[in-house]
């Protein structure tokens, strides 16, 4: 009996092992069949040196609105307007406060017209770190074939590379077919305010989009365990952004004579339940569609793996969800940002906080989000206080003109790329736009590595001369095929 048992047991495993190894030989990507486009030729160095000058105008958004800068805006608006004549000369131009919108009117007003947008407002320097940068962060200096300083990356240099672009096809004589808008966002940092008055300025005039694309991600190499090409994760999705305030209460008094419970030690263990307790994360869905797919350029071992996610799908949520970047993929993340207690040194606080940041997965709601916090840590000593957000953003197609525009003029520029489905987990200018788009797409066509990453928002932000070149053109081609059909 136990003989039947073990071998009816063994050809259950061989019938197993035999599906996945099928699988996995199955789940191999396809030989790309690209066409490399016309070479697109610009001057490089001046496009670099554009930039760079750019990146000089301390354009920063603060939180206070008595800091903001009114003549660093005013100065890149008319830097931009004297650099750039030919892009002002063909569009019309309507400002609203300090964000642009340009109108580049297309031969054939019975096409919905298409937008590209980006922001050239930029985040502060923390005060006292400027001495860590390589290169000081506003003085726009190329070296090592890099352009450097705030903004390099985030997001001047998409606002610079689509004026570059449209300029490069104004000069040689290109007319679109299809209308084509520009908005620049001058405030994107804190919330977007001249993205929505652009974005409400065009439901008004009737605009409806065929589709936007604004920044996003990048074209990234190394980025993805074994696959050696280049990936551009086109975002078709946008995470939403809440926050909580976890509030613990207990009796105050003189810190000469604690309870054994303050309103401190019963915040932590709050947070501590809580980051135990993350909320559920999966590949499924947008997360799923855009790991199928890298996953066939990766070795043998990872598509055995993915290829039979209906066998190792616990081993593989487990895994990605070890690694900051690509947990925020799959899931809402928490992340405690601020912390308040008492007073002074030697009280005993009779409130205790906590500010939570959530950034939500399309999955999941504000609504539900706060009822998974309530669960967990809700009781007659802890709180949850909602202080609002914005839900995740719709999901657009990528099986779509604007996608398809988008990934193949990227082949045409860098060769071979891996364009895949992805999903952005910071917040845009786009959650504005994509209110009045048919799809909205959130992609730099820039290419970075992991180390560049610490410059979002950091230290020695920067950028390759060469990729932000590449970027150019693939900005041309991209403009020129949207606005063609």
């Amino acid at each position: 009996m136990l003989k039947k048992f073990l071998l009816s047991l063994f050809v259950i495993l061989l019938a197993l092992l035999l599906i996945a190894l099928i699988r996995t030989f199955m789940h191999t990507a396809a030989e790309s069949e690209f066409i490399e486009g016309e070479v697109v030729s610009i001057d490089e160095s001046k496009a670099s040196e554009n930039l760079a000058a750019s990146i000089r105008f301390k354009t920063i958004s603060y939180q206070d609105n008595e800091q903001f800068p009114k003549q660093e805006f005013d100065n890149f608006i008319k830097w931009a307007s004297i650099t750039y004549p030919e892009f002002h000369q063909a569009m019309k131009l309507e400002q609203l406060e300090h964000s642009l919108l340009f109108k580049w009117e297309g031969s054939d007003s019975t096409l919905a017209p298409i937008l590209f947008e980006g922001h050239y407002d930029v985040v502060p320097v923390i005060p006292g770190t400027e001495d860590l940068w390589e290169e000081m962060p506003f003085a726009g200096t190329i070296s090592n074939n890099r352009i450097w300083g705030r903004g390099s990356l985030d997001d001047k240099s998409g606002v610079i590379g689509l004026m570059e672009a449209a300029t490069h096809l104004i000069n040689n004589n290109f007319q679109p077919k299809r209308t084509v808008f520009f908005g620049f966002g001058h405030d994107e940092e804190i919330g977007g305010g001249g993205a929505a008055l652009i974005t409400e300025k065009l439901k008004n005039d009737g605009v409806q989009l065929h589709w936007s694309l604004g920044e996003g991600s990048f074209v990234n190499r190394g980025f993805f365990p074994g696959v050696n090409k280049l990936v551009a994760p086109i975002n078709v999705a946008e995470k939403g952004i809440m926050n909580l305030m976890i509030v613990a209460k207990a009796k105050g008094g003189h810190s000469s004579t604690p309870s054994k419970r303050t309103a401190v030690t019963i915040l932590a263990e709050a947070l501590v339940k809580l980051e135990k307790e993350p909320l559920p994360g999966s590949l499924e869905g947008l997360s799923a569609a855009m790991f199928d797919e890298v996953s066939k350029h990766m070795p043998f071992g990872y598509r055995f793996l993915f290829a039979n996610r209906w066998l190792f799908g616990g081993m593989i949520d487990s895994q990605m969800s070890s690694t900051p970047v690509i947990n925020a993929m799959i899931r809402t993340t928490t992340a405690p940002t601020m912390l308040s207690g008492s007073i002074k040194s030697n009280v005993l606080p009779i409130e205790a906080s906590a500010l939570i940041n959530f950034r939500l997965h399309p999955r999941d709601s504000i609504k539900s989000v706060t009822e998974h916090v309530r669960r967990i840590v809700g009781s007659d000593e802890v709180e949850v206080r909602s202080l609002g957000g914005m839900e995740a953003s719709g999901i657009s197609s990528w099986n779509s003109p604007g996608f398809n525009i988008v990934a193949s003029s990227l082949d045409k520029i860098y060769g071979d790329v891996v364009s895949v489905p992805g999903l952005m987990i910071a917040a845009s200018d786009t959650r504005h736009y994509s209110k009045i788009a048919d799809n909205s797409f959130r992609f730099n066509p820039f290419s970075i590595v992991p180390e560049d990453m610490t410059g979002f928002h950091g230290t020695n932000e920067s950028i390759d001369v060469d990729s932000f070149v590449a970027g150019v053109k693939t900005y041309v081609e991209i403009i020129a095929e949207g606005s063609s059909n």
